[in-house]
């Protein structure tokens, strides 16, 4: 019999290479930045090619080349039909001070340095580095006539991984927690507010400038809160609940329900469990359609956890997560002995154990805003204090399942909307590991979450840096450089909100003093 082709990027059999490979037959589609790194995976070639079909076929003009920065918000360059050939195979250049800026768009460090005092050289002059497409997540976008979209990763020009991309740093974290022989599952529940928007141009007062945004934009409310899962409620936003289940369908998100919440304008929408790294590319997604569907509607959608108006309830997102073993495939957090007392196995309380001995620093990652901290209110659906319970919502750990329960999971109620999905996925993983690392005693659980003499968690993102400068495990897991990079950006954060001379002030003194 006639072996079978291969073409000229031939491979070891060991190494799949036992048939033609997916890598590109052309040379003029070999030898780009991709290829000369090595930087795709068989099943990414695969896709690329997929990817190229797909555009001629449905009829795509222009794919939006997009990363996640250190905020979580999707940056990029949208590439004309023709140039997406090129964007394959080289990537797409962008300004590398992109991830050194804070939520405002302000340089947190002197990027046209020799040194720009970050522990990596690199990002000196403003250089660039190259958003490197991972083609397996391209989609077409159902609300954008004619126009893809697909994730990437950074590189710099020399090849080399950038520390600072937030999706390699989970994937790198990944791929610790699979040498030991697990794989990670998470499953989201996603809370948000959504307004009418009431202004569609910008007012002069509405255009900031770097480390001073302009005024937000006027909003009226869509619901009158304090019915939870009221039916009749949610059919009142029935345009909306059919505008989000459209879209997110169609970009073959796992969506599983969208809710009416407790508060004022707030929904929620709940995604199924999958893969930890898909999870979080699934959440990236999902925020940024949402609010550019609502966008497109006369709605306007946020992810901040308390946006005025909200008094009653803040908005939280509640993390599912569980280890599983790679061999078996069977949950590691599922008690094995129907006589155990409890709802987790010795792995599942030691990593219970890790995420409550570490969630004051691992707070930095969970809930990174300034506006986040004003969730933890007691008696509010939100926690505020260090304490584990079984299925118990006012703890910060809820603990599902029991023998026999393959869904058997972890449910961390701490963190809040807007996180950067990757950095919330790895700090929960750097900090369960630590707990197995140690065999760690989780405590017994709480049935009274807001009881006093309980840990509290941060009461600030000012607190919550100091214990993650203080924690060394996360300096260990992510690097020196990492941490110090994200503790500066957010320290810049809170000296400008520090600076700022609230409305609250105002109030209080101003005619008082």
């Amino acid at each position: 019999m006639r072996p079978p082709e291969r073409n000229a990027d031939e491979r070891p059999v060991a190494e799949g290479g036992g048939g033609v490979s997916a890598r590109p037959l052309l040379a003029a589609d070999r030898g780009g930045f991709v290829d000369r790194h090595d930087l795709w995976s068989e099943a990414q070639y695969a896709a690329a090619g997929q990817m190229r079909r797909v555009i001629d076929e449905v009829g795509i003009e222009l794919v939006r080349f997009s990363f996640v920065d250190q905020h979580g918000v999707l940056r990029g360059k949208t590439l004309t039909r023709e140039a997406v050939a090129g964007g394959l195979r080289n990537g797409v250049t962008a300004p590398s001070s992109l991830v050194l800026k804070d939520t405002s768009g302000r340089s947190v460090f002197p990027v046209f340095s020799a040194d720009v005092g970050v522990g990596v050289e690199g990002f000196s002059g403003a250089g660039d580095v190259v958003l490197v497409p991972d083609p397996t997540t391209f989609r077409v976008l159902p609300w954008a006539p004619r126009t893809g979209w697909v994730l990437c990763d950074l590189r710099f020009p020399t090849g080399a991984p950038v520390p600072f991309c937030t999706r390699s740093i989970l994937r790198r974290t990944l791929a610790g927690l699979a040498e030991r022989g697990y794989a990670m599952t998470v499953g989201v529940e996603l809370e948000l507010h959504v307004f009418r928007a009431t202004e569609d141009d910008f007012h002069p007062d509405r255009v900031g400038r770097p480390g001073a945004p302009g005024r937000p934009a006027a909003v009226a409310p869509i619901s009158g809160g304090s019915q939870l899962l009221h039916e009749e409620g949610l059919d009142g936003l029935d345009d909306l609940v059919q505008l989000l289940h459209d879209g997110l369908t169609k970009l073959d998100l796992p969506l599983r329900s969208i809710e009416l919440e407790f508060g004022p304008n707030q929904i929620e929408v709940t995604l199924a469990p999958s893969d930890a790294l898909r999870a979080a590319d699934d959440v990236a997604l999902c925020r940024s359609a949402i609010r550019q569907i609502c966008r497109r509607h006369g709605y306007h959608a946020t992810f901040m956890s308390r946006p005025a108006g909200a008094e009653t309830a803040s908005t939280g997102w509640h993390l599912h997560q569980s280890l599983r073993d790679l061999d078996s495939g069977e949950g590691a957090f599922v008690p094995r002995n129907p006589d155990r007392v409890g709802v987790l196995s010795s792995t599942g309380q030691r990593y219970l154990a890790g995420l409550l001995a570490h969630a004051a620093a691992a707070a930095v990652f969970t809930t990174p805003t300034v506006n986040g901290y004003k969730r933890y209110q007691p008696f509010s659906l939100a926690p505020d204090r260090v304490v584990w319970g079984i299925d118990n919502k006012g703890a910060m750990v809820r603990a599902v399942g029991g023998s026999g329960d393959p869904a058997t999971r972890l449910e961390n109620r701490s963190g809040e909307p807007a996180a950067n999905p990757y950095l919330y996925v790895a700090a929960q993983l750097i900090s369960g590991l630590d707990g197995l690392d140690r065999e760690l005693d989780p405590g017994p659980p709480t049935t009274d979450p807001y009881a006093d003499g309980a840990r509290r968690l941060p009461r600030s993102l000012a607190e919550a840096l100091d214990a993650l400068e203080a924690d060394p495990v996360f300096a260990r897991a992510l690097g020196e450089d990492v941490v110090a990079w994200y503790v500066a950006l957010k320290r810049a954060e809170v000296e400008r909100y520090l600076a700022h001379v609230s409305d609250w002030e105002q109030r209080e003194y101003f005619g008082l003093l």
